[in-house]
């Protein structure tokens, strides 16, 4: 008896055991960003304005706010949901459930919004921790867009449909009147050319630059609503590559006075204001003019009082493209000196230009890319950047003095860092992440040492089978480096020959591999790759930061210097005993879309099965500002246009393709694979094809879980 008791409970244990052991599979729910704890944890962690002491929420307590010195062993509570409750009732304001995300202005006071429901609007309110309350500076209509803060008067200047207004306390005033298709203060061009807005506050906060764009000349282009009884038409204004694009000027409201005029940016008016920046002395502004042709920018200085042109600073021309990157950036006290990023060099880098003289003198050097300009410090004797010097896949931080040319590297650990310096500039919040660390959240000194971590995030991927990740190198044609990531399934077998799917983008402005947490490849790629597929990806030239001659040789050829890298990366796959060479296929959205289309037709005996998502089959029905900077016009490249047209070699498909769009996709519009399915039929093609109505450039929500598993089974039941 004792000895059978004994026997279970040692079967029991070993039970326990396997079942403990046993982890989790992904599912299409997963691979669709439906499952937040599949992502690592973050710490919201920041700098209280002009101190060394940092805020975050308390775990333990979400409704505490908590600030430490960085040389204090505690924190301590800043301010609690009750306190702000409290101060909200003392003044005759809703409560709230949660602390709100507060923007501080200083080291005392912080702004946020709120929505009103009873009076159906947004609430801007300002908290002041020494006065212990809280007041409604002002209340915005709830259907107003682009919310725009000057600080520290705390005027916001808004957009109702096409139309821009601002409120000053309770005063409320409409800036423009405009007539249908003309549209203030919203993005402009597409969002191309570092674009994320259109309303810019002059420095005193007196003054209102905006964008007014008029697009009544643009064709509009029919998308369809099919959720009413009868389908009506929801038509977006869309200029397509080498047709008549819509005219943007650029004008300055005076507060005060009322008066609006208009900036004189002169002819001709297709052309592409970018990189608005006010001069610290409110009374002039910069405007970079890059001629639609995308080879000549002129950074221009306007008189901001009457719209005259004053100067022009500098010019930047390109064969291929010039593209700008963001505004100036003002030395602090200075109303002469700004820095300017720009690929002068064959890489984008750091430039000190004076207005008065109109030198320029180049800060940073080298074969690497400036991704990002940080700031300076108080004195504005150092700036900050972020940059690619140790590698295409790394991002680290930088302290550069302007005077002396010194630099520092604040960040040590290789991986993606994303950093923010105190008010003193001694101390650095570095908020980063590797294929080994999941996220940390560290403090360091201004030598780069370390001085505390702050959080570190549990892997959120351990207890589920994912495979291994491999970073790798090949060579391109021309001898540059393209990197590789390959997944292996979870019980990967060397032994066995597993099938293989390529996910491409290859496209400009993107970077599929770095050293990121799972170095960039996402849940999807895993959920494939626990599948049985080996998952393969190479960034082809072309793709991001990684320099001019890089980046600039797709230029009025798009897709083929692409696809000859891809190729390389094929011919690799065919030569490892684990691949079946038999059995490889492409997958990608967008860009991508165009690039597993373009491998399918012209690389089928190497590529059996392909899916595409949103493709772009013909580059004269994309728009203009992205197209023509790539590719030119039809009429200036009618070869260019030809050779990468895919829907005129559609007589060359060959095994299976499936094409994905979503109906009223705006960006790659539904036309292009409708073209390349007639084209199809004409040459009695055999391609398999779905649509998503009602989705836009991709599938997102629960939806997208059916997108996942879509193309899972596609792939196991052909590939």
């Amino acid at each position: 008896m004792k000895k059978t008791l004994l026997l279970i409970a040692m079967f029991c244990l070993a039970s326990s055991l396997i079942f403990a052991q046993e982890k989790k599979m992904l599912t299409p729910n997963d691979a669709a960003y439906m499952n937040r704890s599949l992502y690592p944890v973050g710490k919201s962690v920041k700098w209280l304005p002009d101190t060394d002491k940092y805020l975050f929420t308390d775990n333990e307590n979400p409704n505490n706010l908590m600030i430490q010195d960085v040389n204090a062993e505690k924190a301590e509570v800043l301010i609690t949901l009750d306190q702000v409750n409290s101060y909200l009732n003392q003044a005759g304001l809703d409560s709230i459930k949660r602390l709100p995300n507060l923007t501080w202005i200083d080291a005392t006071k912080a702004y946020y919004y709120s929505f009103d429901q009873k009076n159906n609007c947004v609430d801007l309110n300002l908290l002041d921790i020494d006065a212990n309350n809280i007041k409604k500076v002002t209340s915005i209509p709830s259907n107003a867009e682009n919310h725009t803060v000057t600080l520290p008067s705390l005027k916001v200047a808004y957009t109702i449909e096409n139309n821009l207004y601002f409120a000053d306390g309770e005063k409320h005033v409409q800036v423009t009147d405009n007539p249908e298709n003309v549209v203030a203060g919203q993005s402009v061009h597409r969002n191309e050319f570092a674009i994320n807005g259109g309303i810019f506050w002059s420095p005193d906060g007196n003054k209102l630059a905006y964008y007014n764009m008029d697009e009544s000349m643009v064709t509009d282009y029919p998308l369809v609503d099919i959720t009413e009884r009868v389908a009506t038409a929801k038509p977006i204004k869309y200029p397509m590559a080498g047709m008549k694009s819509h005219e943007v000027k650029l004008h300055v409201y005076d507060v005060a006075s009322g008066n609006d005029l208009m900036i004189k940016t002169g002819e001709p008016a297709e052309q592409y204001l970018t990189s608005i920046t006010w001069n610290p002395d409110n009374e002039r502004v910069y405007i970079g003019v890059l001629n639609r042709g995308q080879n000549h920018l002129q950074f221009n200085e306007y008189n901001a009082l009457n719209g005259e042109y004053l100067q022009t600073i500098f010019e930047d021309k390109d064969e291929q493209y010039v593209e700008p990157v963001g505004p100036a950036h003002f030395l602090p006290n200075s109303t002469n000196e700004f820095l300017w990023i720009a690929q002068r060099d064959g890489f984008y880098h750091i430039w000190k230009h004076n207005v008065n003289n109109k030198k320029a003198k180049q800060i940073t050097k080298g074969e690497f890319v400036i991704t990002a300009f940080n700031g300076f410090d108080a004195k504005g004797e150092n700036i900050y950047y972020t940059s690619t010097e140790v590698s295409p896949l790394e991002r680290h931080y930088y302290k550069h003095n302007l005077k002396n040319g010194k630099k520092v590297k604040i960040t040590k650990e290789h991986g993606t860092h994303n950093v923010l310096p105190s008010a003193s500039g001694k101390y650095f919040l570095d908020n980063y992440s590797s294929t080994d660390v999941a996220r940390n959240v560290d403090i360091a000194d201004a030598k780069g040492n370390f001085v505390k971590r702050l959080h570190e995030a549990v892997d959120p991927l351990k207890d589920y089978n994912i495979g291994t990740i491999e970073l790798g190198e090949l060579k391109a044609e021309d001898g540059q480096t393209l990197y590789t990531r390959m997944i292996k399934p979870y019980n990967f077998d060397e032994n066995k020959k597993y099938p293989v799917i390529i996910y491409v983008y290859g496209g400009p402005h993107a970077q599929m591999i770095t050293d990121n947490w799972t170095a960039d490849a996402g849940i999807y790629l895993h959920y494939l790759s626990q599948e049985g597929f080996i998952v393969f990806t190479l960034d082809n030239r072309g793709s991001a930061d990684r320099g001019e001659a890089f980046e600039q040789v797709i230029h009025r050829q798009c897709g083929q210097a692409e696809m000859r890298d891809q190729k390389v990366g094929i011919d690799y796959l065919k030569s490892l005993p684990y691949v079946d060479a038999e059995r490889i296929g492409t997958d990608g959205w967008s860009y991508g879309g165009f690039m597993s289309t373009n491998m399918k037709i012209h690389y089928p005996e190497d590529v059996k099965v392909s899916t595409a998502g949103g493709p772009v089959m013909d580059w004269k029905y994309y728009e203009i500002m992205y197209g023509e900077r790539y590719m030119d016009t039809p009429e200036e490249n009618p070869e260019g246009y030809e050779l990468t047209s895919l829907e005129n070699k559609t007589d060359k498909l060959e095994g299976k393709l499936m094409i994905i769009h979503c109906t009223t996709d705006p960006v790659v519009v539904w036309q292009h694979s409708l073209v390349f399915v007639e084209n199809c039929i004409h040459n009695g093609k055999q391609l398999d094809y779905f649509v998503y109505p009602g989705h836009d450039h991709n599938v997102y929500g629960p939806d997208r879980a059916h997108l996942v598993t879509k193309i899972t089974e596609y792939f196991k039941a052909n590939l």
